[in-house]
């Protein structure tokens, strides 16, 4: 979920960890629209902070939040 257990990830952040969208922009497009699922509710708050076990659904596809550290960019 996050590099530190005590930093929560939003979802706009997890969206494009995932690359359901390439910039932040794109996430708030997709949330604001009404595209993204949280726990199978429609989301439309970009910053709400994730939880482990959080499902997040876009385009069809799911993605489960887990406690794995982001990747490191080099």
């Amino acid at each position: 979920m996050t590099s530190s257990d005590s930093e929560p990830l939003c979802l706009d952040q997890f969206l494009k960890l995932q690359g359901a969208t390439s910039t932040g922009g794109g996430a708030k497009l997709l949330i604001q629209s009404g595209d993204v699922k949280l726990n199978g509710q429609i989301e439309t708050r970009r910053r709400k902070k994730l939880q482990v076990g959080d499902v997040v659904e876009v385009g069809g596809e799911k993605f489960v939040v887990t406690n794995t550290p982001r990747p490191t960019e080099f």
